[in-house]
C-alpha cells in the first residue's frame, strides 16, 4: 500500500462525508418503525442498528463488488469523479433531510457516478450491468416490499383474530425487536456496502492499493465506514424516522413487525445476489403495503406523495450535479495548468 496523497484525502473524506449522510438520511429507515411503536428507545435502537448494520456488512461484498466495478471504469475516470459524485449526494440528501424526506442513497450514489463518470471520459467511462441490477433491485424493492407488507399484516389478522388487543401487543413488542435487528443487518449487507466499495475503488483509482483478481474491501475500510454510518445516524436520524414511522402511517408493534421482516426478507435476498437496492424503498412501500391492509385512508397518502416525488427527483438531480462538479473542476483545472501569456 503506498502513500495517501492530499488530493486522495480529500477524496476519502468526501466519501465519508456521503456515508455520514447516509447515516443520517438512509439508516434510520431500518430502526424508524421500532422507534415509532415505542417499543424501543432511540438510543437503544442507534445502538442496536450500529452493531448489527457493522455485522451485517462483514457478511459479504457482493453488492460493495457491483459498485466498484459495475457503473465507471477505474481506467479511464479519476479521483475528481469519485470527489464530484460525492459532493451530489451530500447535496442532495442534505437538501432532502432538511425537509424530513428519506432520500434513496442508492439511487443517487449510481446516478452521481454516473453523470460524473460521463463528464471524466464519455460514455466509454460508463458500465451498464450495475444499472441493470439497480432496475432488477428498483422492482423488487416496490413489489416485493409493498405486496410481501400487505400479505403479512393479512396473515397476522386472521391468525390472531380471536387473540385480545393486549395480548397481541406484547406479543410483537418483543418480536419487533427481532424483525428490528434483522432490517439492521439486511441494510448493512446491502446499503452499508456501497459506500466501502466506493471508498475502495478510489484506493484503487489513485494507485494506493492494487487489486490483481476480485474485488475486496480492505477490513479497515469496512471499520471507518461503518463508525461513520453510525454516527451519522446519531445525529440526525430523528427527522426520518418521523417521516417513515410516525407522518406516513401511525404503527403498532404487529405492523412495525410486518413491515420489517417484509422488507428485511428483500434486501437480504438482494444482498445475496449481488443487487443494489434502496432501503428506504423497501421499508417505505412495506409500510404502505401495511397501511393499505386497512383500506386506502390508512395511508398518507400526500407524505407518500412527497416522498415519491423525492425518489424521481433523486435520479436526474444526482447525475446531473456529478456531471456539472466535475465539468467544473476539470475546466479549473485546465485554467491552472494553461501556460501564462508573455
Amino acid at each position: 500500500m503506498d502513500g495517501i496523497s492530499l488530493g486522495l484525502l480529500l477524496v476519502l473524506l468526501l466519501v465519508l462525508a456521503a456515508e455520514f449522510v447516509n447515516g443520517a438520511t438512509d439508516a434510520p429507515n431500518a430502526i424508524a418503525t421500532v422507534v415509532s411503536t415505542r417499543v424501543l428507545s432511540p438510543r437503544n435502537a442507534v445502538v442496536m442498528a450500529t452493531v448489527l448494520n457493522a455485522v451485517g456488512v462483514m457478511s459479504g461484498t457482493a453488492v460493495a463488488k457491483t459498485i466498484g466495478e459495475g457503473f465507471i471504469r477505474a481506467d479511464v475516470v479519476n479521483l475528481t469523479t469519485i470527489g464530484a459524485a460525492m459532493v451530489a449526494i451530500v447535496v442532495w440528501s442534505s437538501l432532502a433531510w432538511r425537509y424530513g424526506l428519506p432520500t434513496s442513497e442508492t439511487h443517487a450514489l449510481v446516478a452521481s457516478l454516473t453523470g460524473a463518470g460521463f463528464a471524466t471520459g464519455g460514455t466509454q467511462a460508463l458500465l451498464w450491468s450495475g444499472w441493470k441490477k439497480v432496475l432488477i433491485g428498483l422492482g423488487l424493492s416496490t413489489f416485493l416490499g409493498f405486496f410481501g407488507g400487505l400479505l403479512l399484516i393479512v396473515a397476522i389478522y386472521w391468525i390472531f383474530r380471536r387473540s385480545s388487543v393486549g395480548r397481541v401487543q406484547g406479543l410483537f413488542g418483543r418480536l419487533q425487536i427481532l424483525s428490528a435487528g434483522f432490517m439492521a443487518f439486511t441494510h448493512g449487507s446491502n446499503d452499508g456496502q456501497k459506500f466501502m466499495g466506493v471508498f475502495t475503488l478510489a484506493l484503487v483509482i489513485a494507485g494506493t492499493i492494487s487489486m490483481p483478481g476480485e474485488f475486496r474491501v480492505p477490513w479497515w475500510v469496512i471499520v471507518v465506514c461503518s463508525l461513520t454510518m453510525a454516527a451519522g445516524t446519531s445525529a440526525g436520524g430523528w427527522r426520518i424516522i418521523r417521516t417513515m414511522g410516525i407522518r406516513m402511517v401511525k404503527l403498532e408493534p404487529y405492523q412495525g413487525f410486518a413491515a420489517e421482516t417484509a422488507a428485511a426478507s428483500t434486501i437480504e435476498l438482494a444482498s445475496r445476489l449481488g443487487i443494489p437496492v434502496s432501503t428506504t424503498h423497501t421499508i417505505s412501500t412495506a409500510i404502505v403495503g401495511v397501511g393499505a391492509a386497512r383500506g386506502v385512508w390508512g395511508v398518507r397518502w400526500g407524505v407518500v406523495r412527497e416522498v415519491v416525488t423525492a425518489w424521481i427527483l433523486t435520479f436526474p438531480v444526482c447525475a446531473f450535479i456529478g456531471w456539472l462538479v466535475t465539468t467544473v473542476v476539470q475546466w479549473g483545472v485546465r485554467l491552472l495548468q494553461a501556460p501564462a501569456a508573455p
